[in-house]
């Protein structure tokens, strides 16, 4: 069976679709390795902030103090370094889903019109069928009305 302008443009549309399903994964996959970093810094820094906790309970010089300080103070930088790469990442995933809806859509359009155009051919095929056998029925009858005229 030969391709239409139609298929060509489905099959077109339905790579469009993949290709942006796939990059939609993709970015969606960053996302969650930036969350497990972020939680993982959270994680880290929630335990040396208990271990300068314990430190000052059990007295601390002020080298090491100002030390544990500075180090924490890194840490939150580098949280909020992960929660605006979070964000920025959060963006490209939405910017993505709504190319895959996009592209979804134009596939669906692309279905409906070949859907119809089968059904246009299926009617059509339908009608054809519906004359031959109505023109066997007709020249039937006419053959046996000419037969019982010759009697």
């Amino acid at each position: 069976m030969s391709r239409t302008p139609l298929d060509n443009l489905t099959e077109l549309a339905r790579e469009a679709r993949d290709q942006a399903g796939q990059r939609l994964a993709g970015e969606r996959r960053t996302a969650a390795q930036i969350i497990d970093q972020l939680e993982s810094l959270q994680r880290y820094r929630q335990e040396y902030a208990q271990k300068l906790q314990a430190a000052m309970r059990a007295g601390i010089d002020p080298a090491s103090m100002h030390n544990y300080q500075r180090f924490l103070a890194s840490l939150d930088d580098a949280l909020e370094r992960a929660r605006q790469a979070l964000a920025a990442q959060q963006q490209r995933v939405d910017q993505s889903q709504r190319h895959w809806r996009q592209e979804q859509r134009k596939l669906s359009s692309y279905d409906t019109l070949a859907e119809r155009r089968a059904q246009a051919q299926r009617r059509a095929e339908q009608r054809r069928e519906q004359r031959v056998n109505d023109d066997l029925v007709t020249g039937r009858w006419l053959r046996q009305n000419a037969a019982r005229g010759e009697r």
